[in-house]
């Protein structure tokens, strides 16, 4: 009974470890062998020591021969690119390249923001309906509440860590503050330059590690056109 016993203490470690290195990876260095940008974001095969890994951050000047090293990142695996249309066995999403790092500014990662878009789009209405800039304005007071935007859609990225990021834009907000665009995440679909009808839960300060922070995010939610 007390060798079955330890026989499955073994066992459960080896699973925990197994379970760890399948979600988070620390050493990310090696020789660039193969290098691309797609869809906002830069993959970069890596290797070392006879071993190559792909790793994934938001779009960065990388070349082929760069002795690299990457913050440490999120696994997964049968990860697919839609806009590279490949499926990577295992690809890890990291924070960015070490010594590369820029603060972030108030309006989060606006730096992948789209450019402002010759928008204008009609507010929704109801209790909850606000416009994009009201989003930002109102921020701290809307934080884990339910909103209604209406939008143009400017960027849809199809499937990044399981979700579906949205950018719109409904020609109120600062451009050079970054409050004239929001991100979206939703299950459902859309295409750029449709007019959409969100329906959400505001985030402030979101952080989902690997690179995506955002000052203001609506989050799981639904599309209406």
């Amino acid at each position: 009974m007390k060798k079955l016993s330890m026989t499955f203490v073994l066992m459960f470690t080896l699973v925990l470890i197994s379970f760890a290195n399948t979600f988070a990876v620390e050493d990310l260095s090696g020789k660039v062998v193969e290098t691309m940008n797609s869809g906002g974001y830069t993959y970069v095969n890596i290797e070392k020591e006879g071993n190559n890994t792909w790793v994934a951050v938001t779009q960065t000047k990388i070349s082929v021969g760069q002795d690299v090293s990457f913050k440490p990142g999120s696994v997964m695996t049968d990860f697919t690119s839609k806009s590279l249309n490949r499926t990577f066995d295992t690809i890890v999403f990291s924070g960015g390249v070490v010594g590369n790092d820029k603060p972030a500014p108030a309006a989060g990662v606006s730096d992948m923001k789209p450019p402002a878009k010759a928008v204008k789009v009609k507010k929704a209405e109801g209790p909850d309906a606000y416009t994009v800039a009201d989003l930002y304005e109102k921020r701290s007071e809307l934080d884990k509440k339910n909103v209604v935007i209406s939008g143009k859609v400017v960027k849809f990225s199809s499937q990044i860590m399981g979700k579906n990021w949205i950018h719109l834009q409904d020609g109120t907000g600062d451009v050079t503050a970054g409050t004239h665009d929001i991100t979206v995440t939703s299950s459902d679909s859309t295409a750029v330059g449709e007019i959409v009808l969100v329906e959400g839960i505001v985030t402030v300060d979101k952080d989902f590690g690997a690179g995506y922070r955002y000052a203001v995010i609506v989050e799981d939610a639904t599309l209406q056109r």
